[in-house]
């Protein structure tokens, strides 16, 4: 039942776009002379825009009138969500921790997911399409589940008690006693093993793109490199790098924005105790928990002006990419 159900909305939503784009034409037809071909294009991109300012634009501004707002969203409070915000102590911990998502998730994805990806093309052809298999295979994971899985590995017992947790499992065979690692906050150590359940999901997708770019790099220039006297590791970072800088940047890029966003696994594994709250799971919770519409505005509003500059770079990185070509 469920898939004829699947099959009808396919089909409907098909059907219904052919016939919303034939309705269009028609009615560029019926123009007369050469506003037809004026007009046109306008027509048929017509519903994408209004789909962009109906799921995006509208969204985005009632948010911002909402970060003035009370948490009712019936007064206006003018900065003073945000004011509350930036000088509360929890907030600004929040703050922190997902600024170290920022710095160190992006950059070693890059660094492993190259290094997986370099490696990987060493090996023999059905050794290498195995290998790279089994490492994107947490790419089909959703986060959710990714974040359940690695519960279980740092799931603590107590001592004496069977430890079903592989860490903890690993280390009371050492002879160690059992340690709740989600809850070790000395040094952030907590924050750094959640994110490895990020890295451990988006190293894959680094290494197909940059496994793509190393495959890319001509011969002849890593030859002559070669011939010139270059070691294999002065190829590599002189020549190999610079001309894959393209694609570093970009896989850079997308894997900071998503960490920005961050929520479900800190939400599955923590729901921020234990000194690992994320500015995702703090919206979520003041939305949903607090009832504090307008401070969860005011979060979301901070997001958005954190992701713009990171936008623009990437624009202008392929507006650049783009006219070297």
């Amino acid at each position: 039942m469920k898939v004829l159900e699947a099959l009808i909305t396919v089909a409907a939503g098909i059907g219904a776009a052919l016939a919303l784009y034939w309705l269009l034409n028609k009615i560029a037809e019926l123009l007369p002379g050469h506003w037809e071909g004026r007009i046109k294009p306008f027509l048929f991109i017509a519903p994408a825009f209004l789909a962009v300012a109906l799921y995006l634009i509208y969204p985005a501004i009632q948010t911002l009138i909402n970060s003035f707002q009370d948490r009712a969203s019936e007064e206006w409070v003018g900065f003073e969500n945000y004011s509350e915000l930036l000088t509360s102590t929890p907030f600004q911990q929040t703050l922190f921790n997902t600024l170290l998502w920022i710095l160190i998730v992006p950059a070693v994805t890059v660094v492993v997911g190259l290094a997986v990806a370099v490696l990987a093309d060493r090996l023999k052809p059905g050794a290498e399409k195995l290998s790279k298999t089994i490492i994107f295979m947490p790419m089909a994971i959703a986060m959710v589940g990714a974040a359940t899985v690695w519960g279980f590995i740092y799931e603590a017992r107590p001592e004496g008690q069977p430890q079903i947790g592989l860490l903890n499992a690993v280390w009371t065979a050492l002879g160690g006693s059992p340690i709740a690692w989600i809850q070790q906050s000395d040094f952030h150590l907590n924050s750094l093993l959640l994110m490895v359940v990020l890295l451990w999901a988006q190293v894959g997708f680094s290494m197909v793109l940059l496994s793509a770019a190393v495959k890319g790099v001509p011969a002849d220039t890593l030859e002559a490199a070669r011939i010139d006297g270059a070691s294999e590791r002065q190829t590599f970072f002189q020549v190999v790098v610079p001309q894959i800088k393209g694609t570093i940047i970009t896989v850079f890029v997308t894997v900071t924005i998503a960490v920005m966003k961050i929520f479900d696994i800190v939400y599955v594994m923590t729901n921020g105790n234990f000194n690992t709250n994320v500015l995702g799971n703090e919206f979520y919770n003041q939305l949903n928990t607090n009832f504090n519409n307008g401070a969860a505005a005011a979060i979301v509003v901070m997001l958005m002006i954190a992701v713009i500059p990171v936008m623009i770079y990437q624009v202008r990185h392929f507006r650049a990419e783009e006219a070297a070509a």
